[in-house]
């Protein structure tokens, strides 16, 4: 079987890109009269997929386009190629980060009530500072605070497409005591909850399974410049050993 001839020519430029890229922009990178159609990229990508099978690194689709990156079981010898050691965030701002993927839109007010303790200012800071979060519009009550959703960053991050990506309530640990803090409703039988009725703790569900992935494939974006920042980082957390 004959390989494509885009095949190569992608696998170039998502190597050097070093960051996702859409089937739009790789078709921009050619000559107008020379631009392939995006079946034709489509297809490439295809093969380049297959053609990654066995290796070290993968090609994986997420909110902003597509990658080579290194696969999660080598991230941590990879990840030893630098010294400093990606940042542990605290618990706190994983579960508000995972109240407002799950909820969103949702206010800061909203996610205090659910968790029963304040935000800090520095949490909030450090979640906008990452481009994980925006502002998304105002609850049309008094005070008109703040609705608050997540970007396509936080979805390229965590390694997702989309929001469907993230895991469903079936799918978390302390399934129970999560439901009892939502009041969430339990999902009937033969159907899963959809991921905007469901609250993942993305700590243990998602930023586990793609931390070490993110810290060999692009140490620069885990801010590790982030020492001191008691509230968005746990500091009496071990360094991984590999967001």
């Amino acid at each position: 079987m004959s390989q494509n001839p885009l095949t190569p020519v992608i696998e170039a430029v998502l190597l050097a890109a070093g960051r996702p890229v859409s089937v739009e922009q790789l078709g921009e990178l050619f000559e107008e009269n020379q631009r392939p159609p995006a079946e034709e990229i489509a297809a490439a990508l295809a093969e380049l997929a297959v053609s990654c099978e066995g290796r070290g690194v993968e090609l994986r689709e997420v909110a902003s386009g597509w990658r080579v990156q290194v696969r999660p079981a080598y991230a941590d010898v990879v990840s030893r190629l630098w010294q400093e050691r990606p940042s542990r965030y605290s618990r706190a701002l994983l579960e508000t980060l995972a109240l407002i993927a799950y909820r969103q839109p949702i206010t800061r007010g909203e996610i205090e009530d659910i968790r029963g303790v304040s935000i800090s200012t520095t949490i909030m800071r450090t979640m906008h500072e990452r481009n994980w979060i925006r502002v998304v519009g105002h609850r049309e009550v008094p005070g008109r605070p703040e609705l608050l959703g997540t970007t396509r960053e936080f979805l390229d991050y965590f390694g997702l497409k989309s929001l469907d990506d993230l895991p469903t309530l079936a799918e978390l640990r302390d399934l129970d005591d999560i439901k009892v803090q939502l009041e969430l409703p339990a999902p009937t039988e033969g159907s899963e909850p959809a991921a905007e009725e469901a609250l993942a703790d993305v700590a243990e569900e998602v930023a586990s399974s793609t931390a070490d992935q993110a810290a060999a494939m692009a140490p620069t974006t885990l801010e590790a410049s982030m020492g001191g920042d008691d509230g968005g980082k746990d500091s009496s957390a071990p360094a991984p050993a590999s967001a």
